[in-house]
């Protein structure tokens, strides 16, 4: 394990006060503000008691401090552009304090917590910093802080905070500028968030906040100051993945597809997403830079596929379908949501097309219609359904398969997951129905 002379001075400090309590103060009243990090709204306004405390607070800052009478916290977010409500709640504040509201989650499932920010000032040439992870869809995350602008493998050091899903506590280190890295706990190479260069200025106090992006698993930041100003930290990277659905180039054989000599590879942005894989095959995610891709190359059995390079959005997942027969295959990029579904105890799933035909695909859970007529090279919009880990039965219906697909049963479908399910191949003979966990999916 390599160790570098700077992160001797690292220590745990106390939990943060996340709750909706504490402090001290006999005073009854309080100051609070709002940190806007719900990617879904440009601006939000924060009201308490019919008061407004912030005014079109923008996504990535925060509010001035307004104070409240601790007797009457009826609260209330609201969007900016209409004044339609986002969020009512009552919390429960101490006197003489200061709290940070932070806003965050999606359009219809905004959430809230309270960052109270009282921490002790560290030394002279000392800062504090916490983890404060938000993002749920990403699970529990590492925080790694190495040299500013560190390009080593994080493999060689040890993180300042591991298995975070919540509040890390307050970490002590020398104040300086350094590189802060989120990554999959255990996990060094499978990085959320890389921000190159963040200053940690002698007696500062700050927390970083990680909130989940549009694809899931890739998370945003912003590094809030204690009582002091916020910096937005966005994610630049996006994920890609392929799906290698091609159908064989030789006859199926007693009603059984075969994969002979239907291989793919693919590269994107000078990274391989698939090297040779056999029909059906599901790839692993890659995380890659966001934006309009500089190179991007799909190969079967060896011969190049024409192909549009993607652009592709900060923080979203994709597929890269591979479909169609062997001599003419064809390629998709098709928008993916591993996003956890927002009510506890359900699962999302969606179908992907990936035949050699003209016709759409329709897909059954527990009897229930979740997807149908579902063209080749694309994927039904996610269907929430309710978990049953002691098995589901799934169908898929395919106009010319001869014979039907047959159901499959047994299938476990675990609560607060993503999953997808993919008909692949021939329009007549196509491969076994795969299904695949895409919110744990690993990343290369």
């Amino acid at each position: 394990m390599r160790f570098k002379p700077w992160a001797l001075g690292l220590t745990l400090a106390g939990a943060a006060l996340l709750s909706a309590c504490g402090g001290g103060g006999s005073s009854n009243h309080t100051n609070v503000r709002l940190l806007n990090a719900s990617v879904s709204y440009s601006s939000l306004d924060f009201a308490v008691n019919s008061t407004t405390i912030n005014s079109k607070v923008a996504y990535g800052a925060v509010g001035a401090y307004g104070s409240v009478d601790t007797g009457s916290t009826s609260s209330q977010l609201l969007d900016s552009v209409n004044g339609s409500a986002v969020l009512s709640w009552t919390p429960t504040l101490a006197g003489n304090s200061n709290y940070t509201v932070i806003a965050y989650g999606w359009a219809g499932a905004v959430k809230q917590t309270l960052l109270q920010e009282t921490e002790s000032t560290p030394d002279a040439n000392k800062a504090k910093l916490l983890l404060l992870n938000l993002a749920a869809d990403a699970g529990a995350l590492d925080l790694y802080v190495t040299a500013a602008n560190n390009t080593d493998s994080l493999s060689t050091y040890t993180p300042v905070a591991t298995n975070i899903l919540g509040s890390s506590g307050y970490n002590l280190m020398t104040s300086g500028t350094y590189r802060l890295t989120l990554t999959g706990t255990g996990k060094p190479a499978d990085v959320r968030l890389d921000i190159p260069s963040v200053a940690l200025a002698s007696t500062s106090i700050q927390t970083l906040v990680s909130t989940s992006t549009v694809g899931g698993k890739l998370v945003n930041g912003m590094v809030l100051v204690q009582q002091g100003s916020a910096t937005n930290y966005p994610t630049t990277s996006a994920r890609a993945r392929v799906v290698n659905g091609v159908a064989s180039a030789t006859p199926a054989s007693n009603g059984v597809a075969s994969s002979a000599n239907t291989f793919v590879t693919s590269t994107l942005n000078g990274k391989s997403l698939m090297s040779a894989s056999l029909a059906p095959a599901i790839g692993q995610y890659v995380t890659t830079t966001a934006g309009a891709a500089t190179s991007f190359s799909v190969m079967v059995n060896g011969s190049p596929v024409t192909v549009t390079a993607p652009t592709l959005a900060a923080g979203g997942d994709y597929t890269v379908l591979v479909y169609g027969p062997a001599a003419a295959p064809m390629v998709s990029v098709i928008i993916d949501d591993n996003r956890l579904p927002t009510t506890s105890g359900y699962t999302k799933v969606r179908l992907m097309n990936g035949v050699a035909s003209s016709v759409g695909a329709g897909m059954q859970v527990d009897f229930t219609n979740q997807a149908s007529n579902v063209m080749p090279g694309t994927a039904s919009t996610p269907q929430t359904v309710a978990g049953l880990t002691a098995g589901s039965r799934v169908s898929v219906t395919l106009p010319t398969a001869n014979p039907a697909l047959s159901a499959l049963t047994g299938v476990n479908l675990a609560a607060n997951t993503v999953f997808s399910v993919f008909v692949l191949g021939d329009s007549v003979v196509p491969y076994t129905v795969q299904i695949n966990r895409d919110d744990l999916a690993p990343l290369q």
